[in-house]
Order: structure tokens, then C-alpha cells, then sequence
């Protein structure tokens, strides 16, 4: 792997950079990590074994982050598509060490994630128990089906999705507790990863994200509180996009930098920006993942007061809702939306979030897509399968391997039942999706454009 030289020569005064460590972690293959989902393993050593996944070490930062020894075909694992674990880089799971320090004694916390595609910051925020709401925003509309799925899987009601540029953001007024920016940057810290991104890397584009990421933080600054937490990062190396955008925000906004405890044997390097900004550097060779950066501020600025209007929902009336009665948990504390036959199930405690957030973001996703009534009759969707609104005593089917991997191919099979209507199908306790047994066929009810295509 040839690396740019003009980077080598760059990184040479950086703190923690050692040429010889750097240059031989990118002669060998990156490490392969996975984050579970605890609201869908109960048991993660007894989940790891059932699955297959060959699990190594933990990732020191992150109680769910497990490191596997090997990368398996996850395309292929249906636990994966039940949403039972999310495949992420190790050393973006520090975003769980930092938040759950710095907002431990907080509760009832709302984060957006600015930039959230493919979802894995927001999965693992959306985890935290002081948050209560996360909005997971993404700018750039192509990317957010990419994001919807994965969140969908994840199967968290508190994640609301928006596809809105972060100047819409700042009329919200001041309504974050927490904001990510994890923003677009050069790539640098993702070379063993994505080779391709070699190419691709030149000084001028650092320069260009450098720009970039300031616009993406000047626009959506003004919705953070007053005493809010911003945290900013990176899979840059670059100063530029690092250290230099501590300094620019220090000197652009009232920010206070936060330190937080770090253990030596991590192998994460504290940085000093020269206005005193705190950063973290992680470099393959140092430690156990790819290349990335990140620090945190708390805002001490003034609080902007914009809220838009409220918008008046559209509610499923009581016999509407009666109809849903044996397909739902009875002890959802949710309001119900409809919008034409689709509804829609929102939990109290983000519904008001919905309704200030509906009237200006650009909302792709908000609550549970729980399916749609006509002439009385309920169909459900894929979305509901994979949440805790479900009734736990509907019915179920288990599918063992073969079986589990044509219902995600959306093929043809069979299951013994005699019973007729719709079905949950499960593998290894996973919901994975929704049947019809027709008597003489079953219709597959997995989302045509999700299904696996490899063989």
C-alpha cells in the first residue's frame, strides 16, 4: 500500500505519529469489530457462540464492541439483518466512552447526529440510557435509505430520521443537548479500509473539507442549548480538519474544551490544538482500529429562540386503534398516526419532538411504520417486526439456517404449519420478518430491495 507522501511528511510533528508503526499497520489487514445490540441480546457470550461469530477480544471503549477473529460473510448471517448487531469500526465506538462521561449524571437527553449515514453513531447513541431522543439527519439524500434500513434493523423507537441541510437545523432554535458532527472529510484514517480512498486524497481536498466541515458547524451550531455538548470528529489525520477546526470553533464560538479520562494502555493520543482545544488521535499501529479523530466542547454561548409552530396530527380514532388489538403489546404508552391507510406509532415521550421537528426538518422516519388499515383490516410492515411493539404471543415460526436465508433471498420455502394468516419468522429468537400461509403457498413479506443478492 502506497501511501501520499505529501500526507507522511504532514503527519511528521503530529503527537503519537511514528512513521515505522504507521507504516507497517498499513501492510496488514484491518481489524474487523462488531457492536451488539443489547435490547436484542440479552446474553452476548451465549449470542457470539450461537451465531459463529468468532469472537477475539472486547474493544476497550465500548461494553458492547466485540473484535472478531475473523471477517465472516455477514451478508449471509440473518442475526444481522434481525438487527441483533451492527458491524462498526472500533475506534468510532469511543463515541460510547466519551458521551457516557461526560453526560452520566444527565437523563432524558436529545442528540443529533448531523451527518448520520450509515447510522452506526446514531445505533450506538440511540443505546446510551441518559438519551431519550436522537435524530439521525442525513445531508446528502442518496444516503439516507442506506441509513433507514440499518435503523429500521436496529429496531429503536427513539430515532427519528431527517434528510435536511444544517442550515434548517438552526431554526429550531436551541433544542439539542447533544450535537455529533461527524463531519465529511478527506478519508485518510479509512485507507486500509478502502484502498480506493488513496487516490482520492490530495492537499487540495483537505484543504476543500477543511472549508466544508466549518460551513457544516456554522449552520447547525445555533440548535445546540446553552451548556450543551458538542462533539466533533473525524477519519482524517490531517490537522487541517482536526486541531485547526478546535481552533477555528474557539475562536468562532463561546466553547469550552473537555478533557476526559483516557487510559494509557488504549493507546489513544491526547493532542493540543494551539487554542487549547483537547483532541484524541487514533493511529493503526498504536491501537486496535482505523485512523480517526474526535474531541468535545461544552457551548457556553447564548441560546437562540426560534421554535416553529406545532402541526396538528392526524390521529387513528378508537375503533381504528381497536384494530390493531392482538397485534400490539397492550402497554404501549404511543400515540397512533395515520396518513392515508398507513399508520404510524409514535412514543409519547418524542411525540411532541415529532411534531416541533416535523414543521421543519425533512422527517423520512419518525417512530414505528407499524403497517396499514383498510376496510378495517390491518396489514403489517417489515418495521414492525423488528421493534418491541410486537405482542409477544403472536404467532411465530422458527426457521433454521437454510430456511432463514431464503426467506431474506426471498425465495421459495415451506414451514410446518397448518394455520392460515400472517406469521413472524424467527431465527435463533430474531425476528426477521413477517409471512402470509395462504394453505397451499407462503408469501415472502421481506422488502424486495433488501434481499440478500450474493449467494
Amino acid at each position: 500500500m502506497e501511501l501520499p507522501q505529501a500526507l507522511l511528511k504532514s503527519l511528521e510533528h503530529v503527537p503519537g505519529f511514528d512513521a515505522s508503526s504507521f507504516l507497517q499497520a498499513h501492510h496488514s489487514a484491518a481489524p474487523v469489530s462488531i457492536r451488539l445490540n443489547a435490547n436484542k441480546c440479552k446474553d452476548p457470550e451465549q449470542f457470539l457462540e450461537n451465531s459463529g461469530l468468532p469472537a477475539a477480544s472486547r474493544v476497550p471503549w465500548c461494553p458492547t464492541g466485540y473484535y472478531l477473529m475473523e471477517r465472516p460473510k455477514f451478508t449471509l448471517d440473518p442475526s444481522l439483518h434481525a438487527g441483533a448487531y451492527y458491524v462498526q469500526e472500533a475506534s468510532s465506538m469511543f463515541l460510547h466512552h466519551l458521551v457516557d462521561h461526560l453526560t452520566k449524571n444527565e437523563n432524558e437527553l436529545s442528540v443529533l447526529d448531523l451527518c448520520a449515514a450509515p447510522g452506526g453513531k446514531s445505533s450506538l447513541l440511540s443505546a446510551l440510557p441518559q438519551v431519550r431522543l436522537v435524530v439521525a439527519n442525513e445531508i446528502i439524500r442518496s444516503r439516507v435509505s442506506i441509513l433507514y434500513e440499518n435503523m429500521v434493523k436496529w429496531g429503536d423507537q427513539k430515532i427519528i430520521i431527517s434528510n435536511s441541510d444544517p442550515v434548517q437545523c438552526r431554526k429550531l432554535g436551541s433544542y439539542f443537548d447533544v450535537m455529533l458532527v461527524d463531519a465529511p472529510c478527506s478519508g485518510s484514517g479509512l485507507f486500509r479500509k478502502d484502498p480506493n480512498a488513496i487516490s482520492e486524497w490530495s492537499e487540495e481536498n483537505v484543504k476543500h473539507c477543511a472549508e466544508r466541515q466549518k460551513r457544516i458547524l456554522a449552520d447547525a451550531l445555533p440548535a445546540l442549548k446553552g451548556d450543551g455538548l458538542l462533539i466533533y470528529s473525524t477519519c482524517s489525520y490531517s490537522a487541517e480538519e482536526n486541531e485547526n477546526i478546535m481552533d477555528w470553533l474557539m475562536q468562532h464560538s463561546d466553547m469550552e474544551p473537555l478533557e476526559i479520562p483516557v487510559p494509557e494502555s488504549w493507546g489513544i493520543v491526547k493532542t493540543m490544538s494551539e487554542s487549547g482545544g483537547i483532541g484524541y488521535r487514533f493511529f493503526p499501529g498504536r491501537l486496535n482500529g482505523e485512523g480517526f479523530f474526535t474531541c468535545a466542547f461544552r457551548y457556553k454561548g447564548e441560546e437562540a429562540s426560534a421554535y416553529p409552530e406545532e402541526i396538528e396530527p392526524s390521529l387513528l380514532n378508537v375503533k381504528e386503534i381497536a384494530s390493531l388489538d392482538g397485534w400490539l403489546r397492550p402497554d404501549l404508552e404511543s400515540q397512533y398516526l395515520s396518513a392515508g391507510n398507513d399508520v404510524y406509532i409514535i412514543p409519547d415521550n418524542i411525540f411532541g419532538d415529532y411534531l416541533k421537528l416535523n414543521k421543519t426538518l425533512n422527517i423520512r422516519k419518525a417512530g414505528v411504520h407499524a403497517g396499514s388499515l383498510a376496510h378495517g383490516k390491518f396489514v403489517p410492515e417489515h418495521e414492525l417486526a423488528l421493534t418491541d411493539l410486537l405482542n409477544i404471543s403472536y404467532r411465530a415460526v422458527d426457521l433454521n439456517p437454510e430456511q432463514a436465508l431464503l426467506y431474506l433471498r426471498k425465495q421459495v420455502f415451506t414451514v410446518e404449519t397448518e394455520e392460515k394468516g400472517w406469521f413472524i419468522v424467527r431465527y435463533n429468537g430474531l425476528n426477521l420478518g413477517w409471512i402470509k400461509q395462504l394453505g397451499n403457498r407462503i408469501n415472502n413479506y421481506y422488502p424486495a430491495s433488501w434481499r440478500i443478492l450474493l449467494s
